[in-house]
Parts: structure tokens; sequence; C-alpha cells
């Protein structure tokens, strides 16, 4: 009797991040990716607000300062321990490993160095493999009231320009110290969905993603990202979502990742 073999291929992510990863990463993309038959295993290290400074620190003091949030196909969200970025990194081989900066500092140029280039030294070390992932973070809503937001004088379009001159800056560092990084656009997509019928709607509070059509925009960037397919042909949608939300949203999340593919961020 012929005995036949099924094997799983399981992507697995770790999300280097903060509440803007738990926003992208959290709660819509294992069910965008189950709609397809993909199995994923996501993990978010979350610490609120952490900038690249601070997860350098964590990472050079050893610090177990993260909540290890795991979702998978059979679990949607799971917390497990509290853990440091080297126990993270020794837990297993990851596919993909994200790194972010925070909302407040996205824009700052100032705050990217000298501790990206730490964070990525280290991950590289412990996971020479992985594919490594720069999340573009987004610009808040025009009326939002975070207490940084008068760096970029309370504009919008400053503070999406600003993230962009960081973005390329960031990809530029990478390719002249010949690191294979790819882009996880979910600014540009957040940005495109706004010049829609969406408007200016995507945000719950001024900066962290609505529930319904926010979370749901960032994660079709990274599944079709990760899985390589086109997002506009998936069929989940979030309960709550209307149809022409999920059409808008995923050719905004497309748009976005077709626009990286060419550079153009």
């Amino acid at each position: 009797m012929r005995v036949l073999l099924s094997i799983f291929i399981v992507i697995r992510i770790l999300c280097i991040g903060n509440s803007f990863s738990w926003d992208a990463v959290e709660q819509e993309l294992v069910p965008l990716c189950e709609a397809e038959g993909v199995e994923i295993e996501v993990h978010n290290l979350y610490y609120g607000g952490c900038s690249l400074a601070q997860h350098a620190g964590f990472l050079m003091r050893d610090t177990a300062a993260y909540s290890h949030r795991v979702c998978t196909n059979a679990c949607p969200r799971m917390i497990k321990d509290t853990v440091s970025l080297r126990q993270a990194l020794r837990d297993g081989k990851y596919d993909y490993i994200s790194f972010q900066q925070a909302s407040h500092d996205s824009g700052i140029r100032g705050t990217y160095d000298p501790w990206l280039q730490l964070l990525v030294d280290t991950v590289r070390a412990y996971q020479p493999d992985a594919q490594l992932c720069w999340m573009q973070t987004w610009a808040y809503s025009g009326d939002a009231g975070h207490p940084a937001y008068p760096r970029y004088h309370n504009s919008q379009q400053e503070m999406w320009d600003s993230i962009r001159s960081c973005t390329r800056y960031v990809m530029q560092k990478c390719q002249m110290s010949d690191i294979q990084c790819q882009m996880i656009p979910c600014g540009a997509a957040i940005q495109l969905a706004r010049q829609t019928k969406l408007g200016d709607t995507l945000c719950r509070d001024g900066y962290h993603l609505n529930y319904i059509y926010g979370r749901y925009t960032a994660s079709c960037v990274w599944y079709e990202i990760i899985t390589g397919k086109d997002v506009r042909k998936n069929r989940y949608k979030n309960p709550q979502m209307t149809r022409k939300q999920r059409v808008l949203t995923q050719k905004s999340a497309h748009k976005a990742v077709q626009n990286a593919k060419n550079a153009v961020f």
C-alpha cells in the first residue's frame, strides 16, 4: 500500500516591533493567509512605542522586555512569555524578520543610526537565512492628537514625506552594506487608501489603524510580500467590511507593493 505523506510548509515571521506591528500583523494576516491555504506563524515582539534606539538598548542589556505574541492558523492570537530579542532569535528559524521605527521617530533620520545597523548585524548572526524586512509605518491622521505630531508641524503630508525620505535612506543604506532587505510598504498603502473614497478614516485614534479596514490594509501588504500572491484575488474580508471597502483597500495594498518593487517608496 502506498503511503502518501503531506508536507506542510509554514511561513514563519518575526516582527521586532511595537503597536504598529500589532496593527499590521496580529489581526488580519492569518485569516488572509488561511483563505488561500497558506500556513503561517507570526511572532510579534511587542513593546509599546518602541524605537530603534530602545530595541538596541534592550538588545545590548539582553532585557526580557517584549510580550511575545504568536498568531497561527490554529490559534488566532496567543501571548507566550516575556522574552528578550536574543531569546526570540534562538527560538527556531524564521523566514522573514522585520524591523521598524517608532511612529514618532519614523520621519526623523537622525534616530536611525547606529541602532538599525546593530540590530541588523545581530539578527543576521542568529538567523543568517532569514529575509530581512523593513516595515514602513504610516503618517498620522490629519487631526491626530499625538504629542509627537508637532515635530511634523501637525501636517500629515509633511510627516508622510519625511517617512518616505527615511525609507529611501534605509533601503539605500542596506544596499550599500550589501544587505538584502525587503521593503514592506504599509505606510504607502495607508496613504494610497486615504486618497480613495475611504478618505482620512483609516486610523482609530489618529495614529493606530482602525480595526475594520485600517488593519486589513496593512495586512494585505504583508500577505502579498510573503506569499507572492495578488491580494486582489483573496476572498477574505473582515466580517464588518463592505465589499467596496475590501476592493479599495486591496487595490491600495497591491499598488503599494508594485510601487515598492519599482523602488517607489
